[in-house]
C-alpha cells in the first residue's frame, strides 16, 4: 500500500468519526418531529450561515466550477457572480418566508404555498421538484466524487464502489441525527471546501510558476488549437478568441445541438439567465427547510454578505478560476481532459506530498457531499410530511413521521445511486432540469411574501406553463419530442430558466389583471399584514429604497449583463498581449474582480442597510386565525 493510500485512510477514517459522532449525537437528541425535520428551529446564526453556504455551493465551487472555467475559459467564469446573483433573489424570499414559518409552524415551503393558496396542485409540484434535486441532482454530484476517487486511486477502486460507499456514509448520518446533524456535519464540509480550494489554487499556481506566467501562458494560449478560434457572431464583445473574452452580448443561434454558438456558448445574456436561474437553489424546497431550522434571520445576512457574496465569491474567482485556467494549460502540454482537471493537480502532490493529497481528496469529497447531503436529507423529509402527513396519515404521531421520513431517504438515495450506476447521461439530463425548474417557484414564493395581488389561478397557470418552457428549451425536451422541436436546449444563448420565468411571470401578471373575482383575496391580505407588522419600512428607506433599485440594475447589466462586454477590453484587448495587459491580467478577468467587489457592498447594503435580511422583533407569537 502506498503512503498516498495509508493517508486518504487516515483523512476519510477521521472525517466520517466526526459525521458519525453528529448523526450519533442528534440522533439520541431528537425528541419530536421538530427535532428530526428542522433541528428544533434553534440552528444559532453562525451554524446556518457555515452550513448553508457549504450545502449551496460545495459541489458546484469545488468541482464544477474550475472544471467548466478549465474548458470554457473567462466567459464561463462570469458565473462566478453566482454567489452575488443568488443571494439578491433569496433576500427576497428568506426573510419574510422564516417569518411565516415561525408565526404558523411550516416545516416546508408545500406547507406555506398550500395553505396561502389553497388546493394540492402546488404541494404536489413542490414535491416534484424535490425529487429532481434529491435523486438526479445527488446523483450528478455523487457519481463525480466516485469517478474522481476512482482516477485518484488508478482505478484501484472503481468508480461506482466509491460512489455507493461514499454516499454511504451521506445516508448513515443523515437519517440517524436528522435535519441537525446535516448542518452540523456541513459547518466541517464547508471549512474543507474553503481549505482545499484555496491549496489547490495555491498548488497549480505553484505547476504554473506564478501568477505571472500564468498570465503570459494565457497570453501564448490565443490563437492556437488549445483555445476558441474565430470570431464573435452577437452584438458586440469584439472580435476576439474566445478563451479570455465573452463572445458577444447574445447569439441568434438555434440552441445547442442544431448550432454551436461561435466563440463558446457563455455570451452575456448566457451568462445572465444562467445566473437568473441559480436563483432557484434559494428557492427550492430543500432551501425553504434550511430557513426554517434558524433560530433568528441574523444567520441570513451573515450567510449572504459573507459567507456567499465575500467568501464564496472570493474563493472562486481568485482560486477556482486558477485552478480551471492553469488546468487547461496542463491539458494544452499534457494532453489531459479537461474533467481531470483537478485530480491531476491532487496527484501532482502524492510523492512529495501524501499528507497533502489525502486532505485534498476528503476536501473535495466532503465538499461534494455538503451539497449532496442537504438535498438527500431534506427530499426524504419533504416527502413525509408533504405526501405521507398531509394526505396519506394526517394524524401521524412524531416518531411515526420519522419513521416515514428515515425509510423515504433510504429509498431516494437508492434510486440515486442506481441511476447513476445506470446512466450518467440520463443522470445529466434530468439534473440540469432541477435549478431551472425550481426558479419556477420564485414568483410563488414572491407572491407569498410580497404580491397579493397574485392569486392562486395566476401562480399555478404560470407555474405550469413556466415548466413546460423549462423541458421544451433543456435537452430532455428534445429527446421528448424525437428532435421534432425547431430549437435545440438554451436558444438565443438564453437559458431554459430564464425561457420558464418569461413565461411564468407574463401568465401570472395576465390571469391576475383578468381575473374578475378573488374569493380568496381576503385570507391572503391576513398573510401580507402579518408580514407588514414585522416588517415594516424604516422612516430613512424612502431615499435608500430608489438608490437600492438603481444600484442593483446598474450592477445586473456591467457585472453580468450586456454591459459585461466591456470587460473584454476595458484593460487591454485579449490579443494585445501580456505586456499590454493593465494589471497583468486578461482584461476581463480584472473587470471581474472589480464588479465582484462591487457586487459584495451591494449585497451589505440590501442585506443590513435595507433590512431585507436582517432585524426583527418577531418572537414567535399566537398563531393567527386564518378562517
Amino acid at each position: 500500500m502506498s503512503e498516498y493510500s495509508i493517508w486518504i485512510f487516515i483523512c476519510f477514517f477521521t472525517y466520517w468519526a466526526y459525521c458519525f459522532f453528529w448523526g450519533l449525537r442528534s440522533a439520541r437528541r431528537t425528541r419530536s418531529a421538530e427535532d428530526y425535520f428542522l433541528a428544533n428551529r434553534t440552528l444559532s446564526p453562525w451554524v446556518f450561515a457555515i452550513a448553508s453556504t457549504g450545502i449551496a455551493y460545495g459541489g458546484w465551487a469545488f468541482y464544477v466550477y474550475p472544471t467548466l472555467v478549465s474548458r470554457d475559459g473567462l466567459a464561463f467564469a462570469n458565473t462566478s457572480f453566482y454567489a452575488v446573483v443568488a443571494c439578491v433573489g433569496g433576500m427576497f424570499l428568506l426573510k419574510r418566508q422564516w417569518l411565516l414559518g415561525r408565526k404558523f409552524g411550516y416545516f416546508t415551503s408545500a406547507e406555506l404555498l398550500s395553505n396561502y393558496f389553497g388546493g394540492d396542485l402546488i404541494r404536489y409540484i413542490n414535491v416534484i421538484i424535490a425529487l429532481l434535486f434529491g435523486i438526479p441532482f445527488v446523483a450528478m454530484l455523487m457519481g463525480a466524487s466516485g469517478s474522481l476517487v476512482s482516477h485518484l486511486t488508478d482505478d484501484m477502486v472503481s468508480r461506482t464502489t466509491a460512489m455507493w460507499y461514499l454516499t454511504a456514509i451521506v445516508l448513515l448520518y443523515s437519517v440517524m441525527g436528522g435535519l441537525q446533524a446535516v448542518m452540523k456535519v456541513a459547518v466541517v464540509q464547508t471549512v474543507l471546501l474553503c481549505i482545499g480550494l484555496v491549496l489547490l489554487g495555491l498548488l497549480a499556481l505553484d505547476q504554473m510558476g506564478g501568477f505571472d506566467l500564468l498570465n503570459q501562458g494565457l497570453a501564448n494560449l490565443i490563437g492556437t488549437e488549445h483555445s476558441y478560434l474565430g470570431t464573435t457572431s452577437g452584438m458586440g464583445g469584439g472580435n476576439y478568441d474566445g478563451y479570455l473574452a465573452l463572445p458577444g452580448v447574445i447569439q441568434w443561434t438555434s440552441g445547442i445541438g442544431f448550432e454551436v454558438p461561435i466563440g463558446g456558448p457563455w455570451t452575456a445574456i448566457m451568462g445572465l439567465t444562467f445566473l437568473l436561474s441559480v436563483i432557484g437553489i434559494q428557492a427550492s424546497p430543500a432551501f425553504t427547510m434550511l430557513v426554517f431550522s434558524s433560530h433568528s434571520v441574523r444567520g441570513f445576512a451573515l450567510h449572504q454578505t459573507w459567507g456567499s457574496a465575500c467568501l464564496i465569491g472570493f474563493l472562486l474567482l481568485f482560486f477556482g478560476t486558477i485552478i480551471g485556467l492553469s488546468g487547461h494549460l496542463l491539458e494544452a502540454t499534457k494532453n489531459l481532459h479537461h474533467s481531470q482537471t483537478i485530480s491531476e493537480i491532487i496527484l501532482l502532490t502524492t510523492e512529495q506530498m501524501p499528507w497533502l493529497a489525502g486532505l485534498l481528496t476528503v476536501c473535495l469529497v466532503a465538499a461534494l457531499q455538503a451539497t449532496g447531503a442537504g438535498f438527500l436529507s431534506t427530499t426524504g423529509n419533504i416527502l413525509s410530511r408533504d405526501i405521507y402527513l398531509a394526505k396519506l396519515n394526517p394524524k401521524a404521531t412524531d416518531k411515526q413521521q420519522i419513521k416515514v421520513a428515515r425509510i423515504a431517504t433510504l429509498i431516494v438515495f437508492l434510486a440515486a445511486m442506481l441511476l447513476a450506476s445506470w446512466s450518467m447521461e440520463a443522470v445529466l439530463v434530468f439534473s440540469s432540469l432541477a435549478l431551472a425548474a425550481s426558479l419556477q417557484l420564485w414568483p410563488a414564493l414572491l407572491a407569498a411574501t410580497w404580491l397579493p395581488r397574485w392569486n392562486r389561478q395566476a401562480v399555478i397557470s404560470g407555474l405550469v406553463l413556466g415548466l413546460i418552457a423549462v423541458v421544451l428549451t433543456e435537452p430532455l425536451g428534445q429527446k421528448l419530442a424525437v428532435g421534432s422541436l425547431p430549437w435545440g436546449a438554451w436558444p438565443w444563448t438564453i437559458h431554459s430558466g430564464a425561457w420558464g420565468l418569461f413565461f411564468n411571470i407574463s401568465t401570472c401578471l395576465l390571469v391576475s389583471l383578468l381575473s374578475s373575482e378573488d374569493t380568496q383575496k381576503d385570507h391572503r391580505q391576513k398573510f401580507h399584514n402579518y408580514l407588514i407588522s414585522q416588517d415594516a419600512p424604516l422612516g430613512n428607506d424612502r431615499w435608500e429604497k430608489p438608490l437600492a433599485g438603481v444600484f442593483i440594475i446598474a450592477w445586473l447589466f456591467f457585472a453580468v449583463g450586456p454591459g459585461s462586454v466591456l470587460g473584454n477590453f476595458a484593460f487591454g484587448a485579449p490579443d494585445a498581449g501580456f505586456e499590454n495587459w493593465t494589471f497583468g491580467m486578461p482584461s476581463l478577468w480584472a473587470w471581474q474582480v472589480i464588479w465582484w467587489a462591487l457586487g459584495v457592498g451591494m449585497i451589505w447594503f440590501l442585506a443590513n442597510k435595507l433590512r431585507l435580511s436582517s432585524h426583527t422583533d418577531m418572537e414567535t407569537p399566537d398563531s393567527l386565525e386564518l378562517t
